[in-house]
């Protein structure tokens, strides 16, 4: 069997791709050798070979040539030819070359009407033409009748084949198409994940530095070690930014350093870190920040302390750029399936706060996780950011 296939599979596909009036042509000319046998070499009782005859031979298979852009009147023109052939004796032929050639044709391209009737009249028009010939035996009866048969069947059988190869290079086109918007979706969260995490950490770092650049010229010459204190605190920001940066560059490169040599994704920040992000700002800056925790505080998914990390640190360098406050208020809120992060400063709020950037970015960042962001003016004045991010444990098992 796979030798069989060795040679097969070549052929069928070099006859897929040729030019069809080519194959249908030669598939003409062999119908019409194959009927003109019977007539070259009768045998003996049998009609003798006519003008006639030979014409109405070739009138069964010279319309093949346009059978698969003309299946009807191709299927029609060959019935006209094969019931002149029997009505007139020229002889009919043993074998409906071209009749079996046309029911395969019709069962294979035609509409259902047009493959049922020519079915049905192939069949009703082989029992009438053997009914009325000389000496038909029974086995002719089964003979035609079966032939016909399986010509219309293997005509089905390749019907159904090529509508299930159409729907599969349908369903794989489909699939490749759904992959491709899937990836680009992936690239464009992807890409949107790293300009919220770069403008999170460029934006606090750079904030930071500010206000510390903008001490030291003060204190300089009236009290250098404040100034130094203001460098150093520079100095350390910088740094952090860039461990930072290095980080959240180095996820671009985490899926090829993976499959090369198994790297491990360094660690995201989380809640734990908010303690040393509060003592940050609060030694780089006048600002006095506070944290509160209510409830018992528990692990979430990754990307959720990730996101009410990014959060605060956002919330904090808003005050510090534009609030022009002298103190904070950082409160954790710990319900049973939902944590709430609420940032309270004294100041005037940032301008444009309902469009920035970065308190764009809280949102989305709070929506891939199932949360929500609100900022605006606090109820007793100042600036206030709110982030509920969720907490249950269904939820959390989910996303992990």
């Amino acid at each position: 069997m796979p030798a069989a296939r060795s040679w097969y599979a070549p052929v069928v596909a070099r006859l897929r791709t040729t030019n069809p009036y080519v194959v249908d042509s030669a598939l003409a000319v062999l119908v019409l050798f194959a009927a003109s046998l019977q007539w070259m070499f009768p045998d003996e009782g049998d009609d003798p070979l006519s003008l006639a005859g030979w014409l109405l031979g070739a009138a069964t298979a010279v319309p093949l040539v346009w059978r698969r852009r003309f299946p009807y009147s191709c299927a029609v023109a060959v019935s006209a030819a094969t019931t002149a052939m029997a009505y007139y004796h020229a002889p009919p032929p043993d074998v409906l070359y071209g009749g079996l050639v046309v029911l395969y044709t019709m069962a294979a391209q035609a509409l259902p009407w047009q493959r049922r009737s020519m079915l049905a009249g192939w069949l009703l028009g082989a029992v009438l033409t053997m009914q009325h010939k000389e000496h038909s035996e029974p086995f002719e009866y089964a003979f035609h009748i079966t032939g016909m048969i399986c010509a219309y069947g293997l005509g089905v059988l390749a019907r159904v084949q090529r509508a299930y190869t159409a729907a599969v290079e349908d369903r794989a086109r489909r699939l490749e198409r759904e992959r491709a918007a899937e990836t680009a979706r992936a690239i464009a969260q992807e890409r949107s994940r790293i300009a919220r995490d770069m403008h999170d950490i460029l934006a606090h770092a750079v904030s930071l530095m500010v206000v510390q650049a903008e001490a030291g010229p003060v204190v300089v010459r009236s009290d250098p070690e404040r100034a130094e204190a203001a460098f150093d605190a520079i100095a350390a920001s910088g740094r952090d930014a860039m461990t930072q940066l290095r980080r959240i560059l180095g996820v671009l490169k985490e899926k090829e350093e993976e499959r090369r040599g198994g790297a491990v994704r360094p660690p995201q920040p989380d809640l734990a870190g908010l303690a040393g992000l509060i003592a940050q700002v609060a030694a780089s800056t006048r600002l006095r920040v506070e944290l509160s925790v209510r409830g018992r505080p528990r692990p979430l998914h990754p990307d959720t302390e990730v996101a009410a990390y990014r959060a605060v640190q956002e919330a904090l360098t808003n005050t510090v750029k534009h609030a022009y406050a002298s103190c904070a208020q950082v409160e954790l809120d710990w319900a049973e399936d939902e944590l709430t992060l609420t940032v309270t400063d004294d100041g005037a709020g940032p301008a444009g706060s309902a469009g920035g950037h970065g308190l764009i970015g809280l949102r989305e960042r709070a929506a891939a996780c199932g949360g929500s962001a609100q900022a605006g003016p606090g109820p007793e004045g100042g600036f206030r950011v709110v982030v509920r991010l969720p907490a249950g444990a269904d939820r959390e098992a989910a996303l992990g």
